[in-house]
């Protein structure tokens, strides 16, 4: 049977493919922009689901509106999209690293069957589609799946690398709905980025292989790397601002150990033209997160430099980056697999970087002790340097004292002093000529 001919039978609605899933079973979807639209609005349009899961992560989508008797939806990584449903209980959170989700995954649908949906980019000439963006955790799930439900969209960018593939005969049903990618625009850099950016990058040298995380402030770092040379890159998501370093010639993954000469990422979500550069673009492999942020591969790669961002940082060098004020906002991603990663490497360095205050200079971000209700996202033995608008504080082989003391001196100024006192008060630094009642 030609290849056609299979996708011909296998062509339905979005209403009619989500009718091939039954009740108790585990749906799973890919990080935005690879979640499919129109499966998902016509999901709650099945009228025989029960007792079943749906897995998002990273969600560009609203929240489904839906009984949770019906489908109890989890969340593997919090956006802006499901942070209210999950703070009122519509959602469940799945605590986990990036690197463990497929098999959380399985654990976590060990007694049921699992269904996969995702946009994919259009088939080609030997059958395949491409999961494009997201191959993350999906990629690693496809040859366990029951079912596997398309949405074919001609403009997600066909990738390369390995589990990125679904062939024709693997489908159950897709359905075709071509619309623009779901698109981040590029944070605006404010001055504290911008030297935070300049620090990092002065922290990074030729030849080094980059992780870059999301936000403002790793964004800032690839502003300050167009000086750079036989830089690599192994990340998670692929940062949209790479395009810049590849069209001056900054990225050559030359001296990567392994995936050489290619960058390596999980997913991808930024602009048009991110995914412009992506499309049919060999230098680019898309693997799952469980490739991407496995510490053996991670141990393989010399001068990896990892760069992440977090909430606030105590004294013994604990990092929250997943609450803000004992409420869930994010979730842990894979900054600790690259935090323990960096550490396997040969001349390896883990970054994590932080503005020193919130709320216009009022709170301090380096705190004595972590908030009420805060989690610890990488422990205070997993992190190498800090970095505030104020310096660098290297706290690896660093004793109490000497964490505490470095972390005061990249503070915002006006909380040195009440910092100081708060850690001899606790035994953290000599009391020096403090008074202590």
């Amino acid at each position: 049977m030609s290849y056609q001919k299979m996708y011909r039978e296998k062509y339905f609605t979005a209403e009619q493919a989500v009718q091939f899933i039954e009740s108790g079973e585990a749906i799973v979807t890919p990080i935005t922009p690879g979640e499919p639209p129109a499966l998902l609005d016509a999901l709650v349009f099945n009228k025989n689901l029960n007792g079943n899961l749906l897995y998002r992560m990273l969600p560009g989508y609203p929240v489904l509106d839906v009984e949770q008797e019906k489908i109890k939806q989890i969340s593997i990584f919090i956006s802006p999209y499901d942070r209210k449903a999950f703070a009122e209980g519509k959602t469940d959170l799945l605590p986990n690293h990036f690197s463990d989700i497929p098999s959380l995954i399985e654990i976590g649908s060990s007694h049921t069957e699992r269904v996969l949906m995702a946009t994919v980019s259009p088939m080609d000439a030997e059958g395949y589609f491409s999961l494009g963006t997201s191959v993350s955790y999906l990629g690693d799930l496809l040859d366990t799946a029951k079912t596997i439900i398309l949405e074919v969209n001609q403009h997600m960018p066909r990738t390369f690398g390995e589990q990125n593939k679904i062939h024709i005969s693997q489908v159950t049903a897709l359905v075709e709905h071509d619309f623009d990618l779901p698109c981040v625009a590029n944070p605006v850099l404010n001055d504290k980025d911008m030297k935070i950016g300049q620090t990092i990058a002065d922290l990074i040298s030729n030849r080094d292989t980059v992780q870059i995380g999301f936000g403002s402030m790793p964004n800032a770092v690839i502003e300050y790397l167009s000086g750079h040379r036989d830089l690599g890159i192994h990340t998670e998501m692929l940062p949209d601002k790479v395009v810049d370093l590849y069209e001056k010639g900054v990225i050559t993954n030359a001296h990567k150990k392994i995936f050489k000469g290619k960058s390596t990422a999980t997913f991808a979500y930024g602009s048009k033209r991110l995914y412009d550069f992506m499309n049919n673009n060999e230098d680019i492999l898309m693997l799952p997160c469980n490739i991407t942020n496995d510490l053996r591969n991670l141990a393989q790669l010399d001068n990896l430099v990892s760069v992440n961002s977090t909430v606030e940082v105590d004294f013994l060098g604990q990092c929250n980056s997943e609450t803000i004020n004992g409420t869930y906002y994010s979730s842990t991603g894979g900054q600790a697999d690259f935090a323990k990663g960096v550490r396997m490497a040969k001349n390896g360095r883990g970054i994590i970087c932080l503005y020193s205050t919130a709320k216009n200079d009022t709170i301090s971000k380096i705190v004595p002790s972590l908030s009420k209700g805060a989690v610890v996202s990488t422990s205070k033995n997993d992190v190498d340097i800090i970095v505030t608008e104020y310096g660098t504080a290297e706290l690896k082989g660093k004793t109490i004292q000497g964490r505490t003391a470095a972390l005061i001196n990249i503070a915002h100024p006006q909380f040195r002093e009440q910092l100081t006192f708060e850690a001899v008060k606790r035994g953290f630094l000599p009391q020096k000529n403090f008074y202590l009642a």
